[in-house]
């Protein structure tokens, strides 16, 4: 696929989920002005009235789409009704917090649930096996904050292990805070997000395994006198390493929304937080940067997939025209 391709597709995706979320958050159910100025406020109706012109709240709603549009071919994205400041620079600063921790889980769940998928399809059938498919079906199917709140209380408010949250100590200036202290209030979101992502890619690592060792290539290999070894290394890895790594990069998408419910959980200050504060605020300028920035990401996920695909097969022509 060529480049300008791949381009259109990435400004049909743009498009199409900023003009939806725009839509889904224009008919919510919360006010802006009376998020922004609070339900107690002893304002005149005058002044209600101008902050809601500034914020163009008056407008119909095709006027406010494109307006919002062509402010962001200008490279703004309006101003947070919420942290009364730019959105750019809000998901900036949040988004470099939030980066860390979803890299971090990506990178585990996908190792992790890989060693782990291939270990219980050797032993299909037997106990382990058995146990470690009926873990990750019960990962699959609970909510990620449920998982968390399970972990924080455990570790952090039974246990005393870790913090309850934030990025860094309570009371503790910024200059004084170290690596440490950041790894440490890292350690239970990121184990949070890992073992709710290493479900899927195990489950489906398993399944690939028992496919790969009972297929005729690895019967006729084994016919031959190939042992266990040489025949795990040159067809059952080779042919479960490349669909693995297209599913954990194709995750991108649910990483992100995990995220999100696990900032909330542990008090991280990522760009979850400043979602979930967006929307109860009803604030749209910051809520559609959020909705841009997660379409681009997980955009680049399926790409470098894609990208994979033709690095590792060249045999892929779709793969293989990224590079």
């Amino acid at each position: 696929m060529h480049i300008f391709t791949v381009t259109i597709r990435m400004l049909i995706l743009l498009i199409a989920v900023s003009a939806l979320s725009f839509i889904l958050i224009a008919k919510a159910p919360i006010d802006p002005l009376t998020a922004y100025i609070g339900t107690e406020s002893t304002l005149s109706q005058e002044a209600k009235d101008e902050i809601a012109a500034h914020w163009g709240l008056n407008d119909s709603l095709p006027q406010r789409y494109f307006k919002w549009a062509g402010n962001v071919l200008r490279l703004d994205l309006g101003e947070s009704i919420t942290y009364k400041r730019p959105v750019a620079e809000v998901i900036g600063e949040r988004f470099s917090h939030s980066v860390i921790l979803m890299l971090l889980a990506w990178a585990l769940s996908g190792i992790l649930g890989f060693l782990l998928g291939m270990k219980s399809g050797s032993l299909q059938g037997r106990l382990p096996d058995r146990a470690i498919k009926t873990f990750c079906l019960l990962l699959q199917s609970t909510p990620v904050f449920w998982i968390g709140l399970l972990v924080l209380s455990l570790f952090a408010v039974k246990l005393g292990w870790f913090p309850i949250g934030m990025e860094a100590p309570i009371g503790k200036l910024a200059a004084d805070v170290t690596a440490g202290d950041r790894i440490y209030h890292l350690i239970l979101p990121v184990f949070t997000l890992t073992i709710v992502g290493m479900g899927k890619i195990t489950l489906y690592t398993r399944r690939k395994y028992i496919e790969t060792a009972g297929s005729d290539f690895v019967l006729f290999a084994r016919a031959r006198g190939e042992t266990s070894r040489q025949m795990f290394t040159r067809h059952i890895m080779r042919n479960i390493a490349l669909p693995a790594v297209t599913v954990q990069f194709a995750s991108f998408s649910e990483l992100f929304g995990g995220m999100a419910l696990a900032e909330t959980v542990f008090s991280y200050p990522g760009i979850g937080t400043a979602t979930t504060a967006a929307a109860l605020n009803g604030d749209v300028p910051l809520l559609l940067g959020t909705a841009l920035i997660g379409a681009l990401f997980v955009f680049a996920g399926n790409l470098t997939a894609n990208i994979l695909y033709g690095v590792f097969d060249p045999r892929l022509k779709e793969g293989g025209d990224y590079i």
